[in-house]
Formats: C-alpha cells, structure tokens, sequence
C-alpha cells in the first residue's frame, strides 16, 4: 500500500477520488431520504436510485467516447461538469419540483459511468500492474470507509442544514477531484482513430467479453442474480419503515453499519483472490449477500444491525474480485468499452429490477422482495462455484489467481476488437500497447458498478 502512495500521479489521483467518494456517500442517500419526505413514498424514493442506474443502459456508447480520447483531461471536464449538474438541486422546494431531483440523479449516473470508464484507463498508464489486488482494495476500503460516517454525514446535515448545504458540499468534492486531476503528470498518447463504424467499435467491449470465458460467466452470473437483487434498494425503505417502525433517515445508520462489513470485504478480498481466483471470490460475495438478506426477512433491529456488515462484507468482495479480473484480463485501449460492456451486462437487469421494485413495493411485502432476492443471489453463487471448481479441475487460467499481464498479452487479439497483432495499437482510438497497458503501466480498477443504496453496477 505504501509503495502505490509513493507514486506521485497515483497519490494525486488517489486524493481525488477520496474527496470525490466522501462527496458521494453523502450525497446518495440524502437524494432518496429528501424523495421520500416530499412525496411520502418508498417507490419513488427508490426510483431515484432507478435514475441513477439507468445510464447504463447506454453504456456501451459512453465506453466508445470514452476511449476516443485521452482519460485525464476527459475526468477533469467530468467532474467539473458533475459539480455543474447538481446545482439545479438548489431550485427544488415542494413535490412538484421532484423531477429536477430525478434529472439531476440521472446527470449523476452518468457521471458514474464516464468517471468508472475513464478512471479505469487513466489507471492503466499511471500503476505498475504487479499492485492490482492492492490498489484496489486501497480504493475500495477508502470508498466503503468514507461511508461508514457519511451517510450519518449526510442524513446528518440534511437534518440540520437542508438540503442546499449537501449540494454544495458535494460539488465541491467533484472540484477538488478536478484540481488533482490538473497535478498529475501521466503522458497519454493521442488516440489514433480507425476505419471501423462506430458502431463496430462500440460493440468491441462485448466481443472481448465473449473471447473472456471467466469474464463472461463471472458477467452473466451477477447480471441473473442483480435482475431479482435490484428490487432491494426501494424495498429497503420498507424495510425501515413498514418493519422496524423507523424514520426514512434511518437508512443512513444502516448504511453506516454495513460500511463496517465492506471495509473488512475491501480488506479481505485481495486474500481471497489469491486463494481462490476472482471467480470463485465473486461466487464467496454473492453468497454472502444472499445470506445477509435471507436474515433480513425477519425483521428486527438488532437482527438488522448485525446482519447488515454481511452485507456490506459481500458487496465489497464481489466489486474487488468482478473488477480485478476485467481489469487484468482487458488491454489498455479497450478498457472504456469493457468497463461499459459489464456495466450494461450487470446493470441492465439490476435497473429493471430497480423499476420493477419501485412498482412492486407498494403493493407487495418487502419480505417477498427481499426472499427472492436472497434465492437469486445464493443460486448464482453456487452456479459459479460448481463452474469455478470444475475450471479448476480442468486446468484452464481463465478463473485462476492473478497472472499479471496474461489478459494483455491474449485478449483482445483480432484486428477492430482492441489490438492490432504486431504493433499493439488500438482498437480504434486507443494508443496504449496492448502489451503492457502504457508505460510503467498495469490493471488497476478503480471503482466497480453504480454504488447505490445496497450496492458498484459492478
């Protein structure tokens, strides 16, 4: 850890993203508490987290524009643009207003997904590849820490301050990312366009994924389970509501608890991965939240103070181990359209599970929504442990322990899919060589899925 603090550009970077993290977790929560009091309802207080995730139906376009330009000043305009986005929040004074709340939630995600795909490929050319594993559990730990006091922070602030105080608190953590940006010093070359349709390139991140068999199992088993999970986030004002007989805000001492878990996930996961192979750990994660809201079901305070570390423990491992596989296993030019191809695959199901459980959750006990998710979630996890487990036997690398740069010197190998055979060069719009991700460069992932109420889209 110490070692990737050393490094200038990454100690900048890393500063950024701190501040940008504590801007977010405060921010989240208090956009679902503040739908919920002017409306009165769990649905629409969940349909925030809908907008939000929405972007990602998009995905695959945002990784295309992301990897035709260079990532560092690309991430600058985005956060200044987020800190620009979230000012019409100020106009907001009754329920009538409330769609300025979802228009500024949907601004937010995607904000998410360009600064995931562009934070993805900056990282490529800025961390040595031998520091994967740690650097993202670095990152990990510090964005599931800076929740265990911020949504008390923030539900704390908005209690006190209102709603004005969150919003500018929160831009302001996007243009301090901005100004750590303008400090580095990373070269990235200019991306050099192809003769391929836009079309052919923006579809590259899901071709790379059909030649990626552990990717793609790891892919499709956590986009099964989300298309139930996703319900979660508005039944869990039910929860809180309907079940403990506590107010909306309560959420956020929830949120804080399951902090305390994630950050023993973050902690634990570069071991696991080690040991077991990102597959298998992404399969320990997904059983670990299954079970976590199997327990929910009944519910009870002290139940859900002590069930909800599970959780954040089982959302931490799956977004380490999901994110430092794609990473180690894409070369550099395609990392955007990768990271967005994964975002539509997992967050696409999540998304209608969110608008179905914004429906749902009014007329159905969140119970039911919380059973069939814990079933969904336990069964993908078994299915990709058994597949994992028969990989293993069978000799093949693609679910085994990090390699290092076998993802480089392999995916992406066909011309208009990533790299050129011979020079390394691109996949349209994409400088870096394949071979060793740019300069003194690795796989670092930086953060996984939309963050939401529960939850990364991974």
């Amino acid at each position: 850890m110490r070692e990737l603090l050393r490094n200038r550009e990454f100690a900048f970077l890393f500063v950024g993203q701190v501040t940008s993290m504590i801007g977010e977790s405060i921010m989240l929560i208090v956009l679902a508490i503040w739908v919920k009091e002017l409306t009165g309802s769990s649905g629409q207080a969940g349909a925030v987290v809908l907008a939000v995730a929405a972007p990602a139906l998009v995905a695959p376009l945002l990784g295309w524009a992301v990897d035709r330009v260079r990532r560092r000043p690309f991430l600058l305009w985005v956060n200044l643009l987020s800190a620009v986005a979230l000012l019409p929040l100020l106009a907001v004074r009754d329920r009538h207003e409330v769609w300025i709340v979802f228009a500024v939630s949907v601004a937010y995600g995607f904000s998410f997904s360009l600064n995931t795909a562009g934070l993805a490929g900056l990282l490529k050319v800025t961390v040595a590849g031998d520091r994967l594993v740690e650097a993202n559990s670095l990152l990990r730990s510090v964005r599931e820490g800076s929740r265990l006091l911020g949504p008390l922070a923030g539900a704390g602030l908005y209690a006190w301050a209102g709603v004005s105080a969150v919003v500018i608190v929160d831009a302001a953590t996007f243009v301090i990312a901005a100004v750590t940006l303008t400090a580095m010093r990373v070269v990235e070359d200019r991306p050099r366009p192809t003769e391929l349709h836009w079309a052919a390139e923006a579809g590259a991140g899901f071709r790379h994924l059909a030649g990626e068999a552990a990717l793609l199992r790891c892919a499709i088993a956590m986009g099964l389970a989300f298309l139930v999970f996703g319900a979660v986030n508005p039944g869990v004002f039910a929860y809180v509501d309907q079940g403990l007989h506590r107010p909306a805000t309560f959420v956020g001492v929830l949120m804080t608890v399951m902090g305390l878990g994630a950050v023993l996930g973050a902690l634990a996961a570069p071991k696991l991965v080690r040991v077991l192979g990102e597959s298998a750990a992404v399969a320990v994660g997904l059983g670990a939240l299954g079970a976590g809201l199997a327990a929910l079901v009944y519910p009870r305070l002290w139940l859900g103070l002590a069930v909800a570390p599970v959780v954040g423990f089982g959302v931490s491992v799956v977004a380490i181990a999901f994110t430092t596989l794609m990473q180690r296993r894409t070369p550099a030019p395609l990392m955007g359209r990768v990271s967005t191809a994964t975002d539509l695959l997992v967050g696409a199901p999540q998304t209608a599970s969110i608008a179905a459980g914004a429906v749902l959750v009014s007329v159905v006990d969140f119970r039911w929504l919380f059973g069939g998710a814990a079933a969904a979630l336990l069964i993908a996890a078994s299915g990709l442990w058994t597949v994992r487990e028969r990989v293993s036997a069978g000799g093949e690398d693609g679910d085994g322990p990090p390699d290092g740069d076998s993802a480089e010197k392999r995916g992406g190998a066909e011309k208009g899919d990533g790299v050129e055979k011979g020079d390394g060069a691109e996949n349209g719009y994409g400088a870096e060589s394949a071979g060793s991700g740019g300069a003194g460069s690795g796989s670092v992932p930086g953060s996984g899925n939309q963050d939401l109420i529960l939850q990364d889209q991974t």
